[in-house]
């Protein structure tokens, strides 16, 4: 084994692809030198997604070795014409009268769409994103031929990565690593571009017992997405070995000296309320519509004082529900997709924050990544998302403010506080708490004592879990995670 230890991350999403999901693998390939390990980045060359951000590129090391393959997928408008769910369709009658002959044309079309749609979501398993597999794998081969490593970490969504690293994995004898930044079954009820059969079901859930059996660790990002991975892991009869370890923020993407407010033509006295990040069904902006809408009937004076910056991709549907603020006092700010560092310079800019996880089933175990960030401002933020894994998260944090998305005057009496505070110039001491303990340099600490333990390196080599701000991430319960 290599004096030098080094592990390969194949990743998907990487810079210059854009949006929270890149944010992992770059962190973890900064800092894990730190803790004895080079890193080497297996990616897509030509992305097929909607968001790019050349930000990150900085964060690299330079002993990070980045080997780009190219994939055959088609263009992201593609995918999102042919490979999301499918839309209601509306009744229509037996009888045609001229007139219909439109319409019938447009119903046709749309009977040709949908079968186009299920025959791409039933073909392209997991994922579309397995047309970039097998140029990935010969480019990871060769790497890997002239480059000694010690594991191979796969990071997914999408899950074809798991794919491309397992194959590489057991071609190279390495240890194999799966890092679910989301949990799969999540991913495909909610994630755009998605159709999910019964049949597309059960083949995954047979693909994904496969690649925990080859794994012999798996990461989550919750407590509670670790317990979901290893009854996963213990329905296929894998032994894989299950943990968490926490998203994070670093410290170095924070400007000590902010720049001056901007004025987004409100003037800068506003209470600013702002939301980073895209807005789709997983994130949905309505509980928080409603609220203000509640608010504009009961305290219009109060409301004026709000101006609400949104930053970030929306889809039509999420459009359309923001537009109803415009009937509102409140001044909407639209932000298009903002570079990571532009992104935190608005939170840093901002009086509050605000975060988005829609009530639907799982969204409990979600521990969105930008809450990490938002810890790190040190400014309130109001959390609305179903109790669960981000509310014990931020419990003993003052800043966060949670409310349940299923009841709207919640969120309108934290966010009245908050504007009433701001109107008699009352803030919060930001030395009452201290994000340290969720730096990214912590947990990719986690993750160095992690990969030392599965590749079987000498105990002097661990990381002292004592000298860490937190525990690494707790494996499951034994009768969880090693039936």
């Amino acid at each position: 084994m290599s004096t030098i230890k080094r592990a390969l991350f194949v990743a998907y999403q990487f810079p210059p692809t854009g949006g929270i999901g890149v944010h992992r693998a770059v962190k973890f390939t900064k800092f894990l030198p730190e803790f004895g390990w080079e890193t080497s980045v297996l990616t897509v060359s030509n992305p097929s997604v909607p968001l790019t951000d050349n930000s990150l590129l900085a964060d690299i090391p330079e002993s990070t070795e980045v080997v780009s393959a190219k994939t055959w997928e088609p263009s992201y408008a593609f995918k999102e014409k042919f490979g999301g769910k499918r839309q209601s369709q509306s009744n229509s009658s037996n009888h045609v009268e001229p007139h219909q002959k439109a319409s019938i044309a447009n119903q046709l079309a749309s009977v040709a769409k949908r079968s186009i749609r299920s025959a791409v979501n039933l073909t392209f398993q997991p994922d579309m994103q397995v047309l970039w597999g097998p140029n990935a794998y010969r480019a990871g081969c060769k790497l890997l031929r002239r480059k000694p490593h010690d594991v191979v970490i796969a990071t997914a969504p999408p899950f074809s990565s798991f794919l491309v690293g397992s194959k590489l994995a057991k071609r190279f004898r390495l240890p194999l690593v799966l890092d679910y930044r989301d949990e799969w079954g999540i991913s495909n009820t909610y994630w755009e571009n998605k159709q999910q059969s019964r049949l597309i079901q059960n083949i995954q859930q047979r693909m994904q017992a496969r690649l925990l059996k080859a794994a012999e660790l798996a990461i989550a990002t919750t407590p509670s997405s670790c317990e979901s991975v290893a009854e996963s892991a213990r329905q296929a009869g894998a032994e894989t070995r299950c943990e968490y370890i926490y998203n994070g923020f670093d410290p170095d993407d924070f400007s000590m000296t902010p720049e001056p407010r901007i004025d987004y033509g409100h003037g800068i006295d506003r209470f600013r309320l702002a939301y980073v990040g895209t807005l789709w069904n997983l994130n949905s902006i309505e509980p928080l519509v409603t609220a203000i809408e509640q608010l504009a009937k009961r305290s219009p004076a109060l409301l004026e004082q709000l101006e609400f910056v949104v930053a970030g991709r929306r889809t039509s549907e999420q459009e359309n529900i923001l537009a109803r603020l415009d009937k509102t006092a409140c001044r909407l700010v639209r932000i298009p997709f903002i570079s990571h560092s532009e992104a935190i310079s608005l939170m840093q800019d901002a009086d509050c924050l605000t975060l988005l996880n829609s009530p639907v089933p799982g969204a409990e175990r979600i521990v969105n990544g930008k809450i990490f960030e938002y810890l790190a401002t040190r400014k309130p933020f109001l959390l609305i998302s179903p109790p669960g894994d981000m509310w014990s998260l931020t419990e003993d944090c003052p800043f966060s403010l949670p409310c349940d998305p299923h009841h709207p005057e919640q969120i309108e009496t934290r966010l009245a506080e908050e504007l009433e505070k701001h109107r008699l110039g009352m803030k919060l001491d930001r030395d009452l708490w201290s994000p340290e303990m969720h730096e990214r340099r912590s947990r990719t600490a986690e993750l160095a004592q992690l990969l030392n333990e599965t590749c079987g390196f000498q105990h002097n080599e661990y990381i002292n879990r004592d000298d860490l701000n937190q525990p690494v991430g707790q494996s499951v319960p034994d009768e969880i995670g090693r039936q």
